[in-house]
């Protein structure tokens, strides 16, 4: 089921608060007088899906804001997300930290949405992974699962994943699976060939990763495994090839476009 619980995100906005507004807006501070108010609404400049409303509440939990939209929401251009009423001074000073995180989070529910779209009727999911911005992880992963995405390992803790350096280390690939299954955690191997494929199955991890293998070769590895583990496919990865990489059988597509590439979309805050 797909979690819209939000993260913890406090530390995350304290910190750009603090980082933005330092020792005080002096240009609004200059302008507005301290007991203007004022109304006003944020408002989408493009289609989007919509993440990070629950900042949004908090950033301006001293003023009167009524959502228009919900979390989740797919908004066309020009739809109105909500309207906040109060001090002016605050709103203004308080609105590129707001907008940094609702452009930045729904940019990337946006993407994942578009991708999770071109797996429609596929058993297919979208994955992300642990190429994401420093301190703001648990905040782009909620935003993969509002886009309709699935989140890969958290981080180094909580999930085995072999790669090659790890295999050249242990001494091959049936050693180093046999040493992580007794971590009692999920296990995960990445193999480049068919090969590696074939030796990594009699060793029975949980999912084996198809790294940057071509449509064939993805066929042949989904034919070879035939349901015993599970099949991600990692590498090239782009919106026009996700569809065919799914209709190779894999169980799921890995991709860091989701997040490390994602672009924020457009919000404005207008005055009313």
């Amino acid at each position: 089921m797909t979690d819209f619980q939000i993260p913890d995100f406090s530390a995350a906005l304290k910190n750009a608060l603090a980082e933005d507004i330092g020792s005080g807006d002096i240009t609004t501070n200059a302008i507005i007088p301290s007991d203007t108010l004022g109304e006003f609404v944020f408002v989408a400049r493009e289609d989007l899906r919509l993440c990070g409303l629950p900042i949004m509440q908090e950033i301006f939990k001293t003023c009167d804001v009524e959502l228009i939209a919900s979390e989740c929401d797919a908004l066309k251009a020009g739809a109105k997300i909500l309207k906040i009423k109060g001090n002016t001074r605050y709103i203004l000073t308080h609105e590129r930290v707001a907008l940094n995180f609702l452009q930045h989070l729904s940019g990337i529910a946006t993407i994942t949405a578009k991708y999770v779209a071109e797996l429609a009727g596929t058993n297919t999911k979208i994955l992300d992974t642990r190429k994401t911005t420093p301190g703001l992880r648990a905040l782009e992963k909620y935003a993969v699962r509002v886009g309709g995405g699935e989140n890969h390992r958290m981080g180094l803790y909580d999930m085995v994943m072999i790669k090659d350096n790890h295999i050249a280390a242990a001494g091959g690939i049936a050693t180093a699976i046999e040493i992580a299954k007794k971590q009692n955690v999920r296990v995960e191997i990445e193999c480049d060939t068919l090969a590696q494929v074939e030796e990594a199955l009699r060793a029975n991890p949980d999912i084996i990763m198809l790294d940057n293998m071509n449509l064939q070769e993805m066929r042949a590895a989904v034919k070879l495994v035939n349901g015993a583990v599970k099949l991600e496919a990692s590498g090239g990865v782009t919106l026009q090839r996700v569809r065919k990489i799914a209709e190779t059988g894999v169980d799921y597509i890995s991709t860091s476009k989701i997040t490390q590439s994602a672009n924020s979309v457009d919000i404005a805050l207008d005055s009313i």
